[in-house]
């Protein structure tokens, strides 16, 4: 099948790889000029394992091309993704610009049949507006289409997420959009549900709002083990083997990040807003994790007594492991208050630091672990790459000034670490 994928972002790079991998025709657009010829020379923009295989294979077969043309889009395609960014607005409220203005434009150049196909993330009834849009600046009398198909991609597995997905979802109001839509799927041979557009848009932000909600939930626990001497740790398997609950999402540590989490979070609050409901479950969820990098930062205190001076080491930048994305990165804002402490801050990652000198001004940029250790008075670990897992701690303990880690996502054993003569900090795990 020949279809467009509009913008070209994590979301937009991993479906077109990978729908150009399934045996269909695709054409990545985005209006970064810049962006496009790099991709075209098969220069990835962004760190996810395995896409630039997965690109380069695919640009080689000629399934896969990449444009700055949204006309190009749409007349060499029967199906248009828009899976442009939906930045929030100071409110909370999902910024839908970049979707209305591509909905004109595919409106524009449409002369024929077209299936437009939300994958950004958007608000409840974004659909209608689609619609609406698109029936005001077309020029042709032709028949179209909006559906909803919301993604799932986690990022650092999103290839996996992608070709071997838990459910696919598609939101559509007609048997032609239907029948186009589960053809295009047919060969990950995954669990469909079809439903109207309004359910596919509100199953997305109702999925990673429950997520969301389910690592505040054992962050909070966190501190109630930490009050009385229990291990979060076993206390999140005791509960997580239950199958009503699952074992997925009950990591404690220093709270979510990341570029859907926080921002899909606010847009549902403020859409619940909107129709007449308080929605005060998600907004205790993000009060939650919004105290717990607070929560961290005390911890710390707590350990060093004085922070001014410090030399800290912060091993992590990227908001998870296996990305370099640092939008929303918990991480960012402990180095941030820190700094405004009068903590001397080194930091190491093994992706995202290239992205991250672009923001943070007056750290020490290490070439690995071991150089940030030396002369540290607290190892503080905020992303757990695999690399940190398998550190040397014999060797690092030689090189800090004071033996203290802070181990701000539970990956370490305190009795390991103790018996080397290290001060362990967890969240909930002693």
């Amino acid at each position: 099948m020949r279809i467009s994928i509009i913008g070209s972002g994590y979301v937009g790079l991993v479906s077109g790889a990978c729908f150009a991998e399934l045996g269909h025709r695709v054409l990545c657009v985005d209006n970064n000029r810049k962006k496009i010829t790099s991709l075209k020379k098969g220069i990835i923009p962004i760190y996810e394992p395995g896409l630039d295989k997965l690109i380069a294979s695919n640009i080689k077969k000629k399934r896969l091309g990449f444009s700055s043309s949204i006309k190009e889009a749409v007349q060499k395609s029967e199906i248009i993704f828009i899976a442009v960014g939906t930045p929030a607005l100071e409110n909370g409220e999902a910024d839908l610009t970049y979707i209305e203005n591509v909905a004109r434009n595919i409106a524009l150049n449409m002369d024929g049949y077209r299936l437009i196909v939300e994958k950004s993330t958007v608000p409840v009834e974004t659909g209608e507006w689609v619609k609406k849009t698109i029936s005001t600046h077309i020029r042709h009398k032709t028949e179209f289409d909006v559906a909803s198909n919301p993604e799932f991609l986690r990022e650092g597995v999103a290839i996996n997420d992608f070709m071997q997905p838990d459910r696919i979802v598609i939101g559509v109001e007609s048997k032609r959009a239907k029948d186009l839509l589960l053809k295009l799927y047919k060969p990950l041979k995954a669990p469909v549900v079809v439903t109207n557009i309004k359910s596919a848009e509100l199953i997305k932000h109702a999925s990673n709002s429950f997520l969301a909600a389910k690592i505040s939930f054992i962050n909070a626990l966190s501190r109630i083990c930490d009050r009385v001497g229990a291990d979060v740790i076993e206390v999140a398997r005791g509960i997580g083997l239950d199958k009503r609950i699952g074992l997925d999402f009950l990591k404690a540590g220093i709270g979510y990040g990341g570029s859907c989490f926080p921002k899909d979070l606010d847009a549902f609050i403020n859409i619940s807003s909107k129709l007449g409901y308080d929605f005060k479950f998600l907004k205790a969820t993000k009060e939650i994790n919004d105290e717990q990098k607070e929560y961290v930062l005390q911890k710390i205190k707590d350990a060093l007594w004085i922070i001014k001076d410090k030399t800290i080491g912060v091993l992590g930048l990227a908001f998870k492991p296996d990305t370099d994305d640092i939008r929303n990165s918990p991480a960012l804002d402990i180095i941030t208050s820190l700094k405004r402490e009068g903590a001397k801050i080194k930091v190491y990652d093994p992706r995202a630091q290239a992205k991250s000198r672009e923001i943070l001004e007056k750290v020490q940029f290490c070439r690995n672990p071991y150089e940030l250790s030396r002369g540290c008075d607290c190892l503080l670990v905020i992303t757990e790459w695999e690399e940190f897992k398998k550190l040397d701690f014999s060797r690092i303990k030689k090189q800090m000034r004071l033996p203290l880690v802070v181990d701000a996502r539970n990956i370490y054993s305190p009795e390991k670490l103790k018996q080397l003569g290290f001060q362990y900090v967890g969240i909930g795990h002693r």
